[in-house]
Formats: C-alpha cells, sequence, structure tokens
C-alpha cells in the first residue's frame, strides 16, 4: 500500500519515462523530467534546511508548477498553491500566516512576490531545478514519512470571515485518487483537459490520476474558455478525452451552441462537482456526445 504520492510518480518513471505528463503550449514535460525537476527542487529545499515546513508555490500556471509541488513534497514539506490572480490582501494574508522560509517562484512572479515575502526568501523555479540530487537527504526524508504527514495547505475562500489553511495528509490524497479513478474508469489511455486552478484542489483528479496511471494531463490557457470554438479546438488539437470542469465552464461551451460549429472528437468522459448541471445545458452536451459518460 502507498504510503506517499510520490511513489505513484516514481513506479510510473519506471514504467514510462519518455511519456508526456503535464504540457501546454510551451513546455512538454516527460515523467522522467518531473521525477529529476522535482527532486532537484526538493534536494535544494533540503540544502536550505527546509524540512516540515509550508513551502508557498506562486507561479504561473502550468506544468513547471505541477513539478514544484512535487518538489516540495520530496523535501518532506506540505506545499501552498498562490496565483498572481488571488487579491493582494488575500496573498499577504495567506504568507503572513505561514510566515514561510521559502517561496517558490518563476521569472513571471518573482517581481510580484517581492510585495509579500522577503527577498531572500523568493526562490526561482529555473535555477533550483537544476540543483545536483542529494540521494542521501533525499533517502533520509522518505525512511521518516508517514502516510499522515501533510502534502499541501489550502486556503478556504474565507466566506464566514478570515481563510483557514486546511491541511491535507498523503493518506488522504492516495485514497481518493484510487476510489475516484475506480469509480470513473481513469487509466493510462486518460488524456485530461485541466480548466481548474490550482490553488483550489480540485486539479487533484487530473494530475493525481496523471502520475498513478502513467496519463497525460494537458493545461489548457485560462483565455480559452472565452472563446468557446477555440477551446473546443485546443480540445481537438490535443486530443483530450476527459474532462473534469466546473459547471460554469462547461455552460459557457453549450450556452453559445459551440455544437453547432465544433463537437470535441475524443472526449468519451465528462465530471463536474461543486454544482447542480442545468439539465438544458447537460443534454446540450448529452446530445452532442452520445456515446460520452457523464458524471456529478
Amino acid at each position: 500500500m502507498q504510503k506517499n504520492i510520490l511513489e505513484y510518480l516514481e513506479n510510473t518513471k519506471n514504467r514510462v519515462p519518455d511519456k508526456e505528463a503535464f504540457v501546454n503550449d510551451d513546455i512538454n514535460l516527460t515523467f522522467s523530467d518531473v521525477y529529476d525537476q522535482a527532486r532537484a527542487v526538493g534536494s535544494f529545499l533540503s540544502k536550505k534546511g527546509i524540512y516540515k515546513k509550508p513551502v508557498v508555490v506562486f507561479m504561473e500556471k502550468g506544468p513547471e508548477n505541477i513539478t514544484a509541488f512535487f518538489g516540495c513534497m520530496y523535501a518532506g514539506c506540505p506545499y501552498v498553491p498562490l496565483d498572481e490572480e488571488m487579491p493582494e490582501y488575500r496573498i499577504k494574508f495567506i504568507i503572513e500566516t505561514l510566515e514561510p522560509d521559502a517561496v517558490i517562484c518563476d521569472k513571471a512572479t518573482s517581481e510580484a512576490a517581492l510585495k509579500f515575502a522577503s527577498e531572500e526568501n523568493i526562490y526561482i523555479y529555473q535555477d533550483i531545478a537544476e540543483t545536483d540530487v542529494d540521494e542521501k537527504a533525499l533517502s533520509d526524508i522518505r525512511a521518516a514519512h508517514i502516510d499522515m504527514d501533510p502534502a499541501y495547505i489550502v486556503f478556504t475562500s474565507g466566506s464566514t470571515g478570515v481563510p483557514k489553511g486546511v491541511v491535507t495528509s498523503h493518506r488522504s490524497i492516495i485514497d481518493y485518487i484510487d476510489n475516484m479513478s475506480q469509480a470513473l474508469g481513469f487509466n493510462e489511455d486518460s488524456v485530461f483537459g485541466n480548466q481548474a486552478p490550482l490553488y483550489i484542489d480540485a486539479y487533484l483528479r487530473e494530475v493525481g490520476a496523471t502520475v498513478k496511471f502513467g496519463a497525460t494531463t494537458v493545461m489548457i490557457p485560462k483565455q480559452l474558455f472565452m472563446f468557446p470554438v477555440k477551446l473546443m479546438e485546443y480540445v481537438n488539437r490535443y486530443k483530450i478525452n476527459t474532462l473534469c470542469w466546473a459547471v460554469s465552464a462547461l455552460s459557457i461551451v453549450s450556452t453559445f451552441n459551440t455544437f453547432d460549429k465544433i463537437k470535441p472528437e475524443y472526449v468519451h468522459t465528462v465530471t463536474f462537482v461543486g454544482e447542480v448541471f442545468p439539465v438544458k445545458q447537460l443534454n446540450i452536451w448529452r446530445k452532442a456526445l452520445p456515446e460520452a459518460r457523464f458524471f456529478n
């Protein structure tokens, strides 16, 4: 029985090292790439003496963002995903609450990070991902790991007052991925089209199943959800066959009669969560994809 989500990544890397794992228009990471870069990031954090402390990941959404998450876990640290689109007061509150010793940024977000964190605690992903791997340090961290160790912290919306950091363990993620994958039929042939932002944990459906089975996650640019026809063209170009989208995203496509112009050629599984899918919109999808399975 797995105790650490990283075991999924390692098993898949050994089985299909050169298969695409996380991709977008700019970056294409294989499972070997993810494994190597994540272990480099973990080694860097370990060398800085950062262990069992929250690490903020404040990067543009993309494949390297995911790899940074795994890097934090290799260091034995829970990651905390932030996004430039969050209100500044919220970012400031979260960082003041956590007092992190490390904020991982990319070249696009490093300047913005200076508004919230001290320069000595800001590290550029592209630089630390080239760190020499410290095999002994990573081995020692893994040997001390238990499945209830925290994997990440996500802050609530704060709708009832002050946002609160919710800590999630490796065991919770593993149980979630295993049960969900069995119920929804995810496998190595799944090609996910990621829509969810990375500062809420809905993305775990795609990322977790990707590393478990050796599937692929395509990270769809957010702006495409304003142009449904272009969005469907993108889905077809990458042969995306599994959508784990918010109801609002699915409804944008059906509301604007997109299927009169173009249909997703490869999609066979559609999941949605968190709110009711209006019957009228759901039926438009079902008519366009009569062979597809739909899950709430």
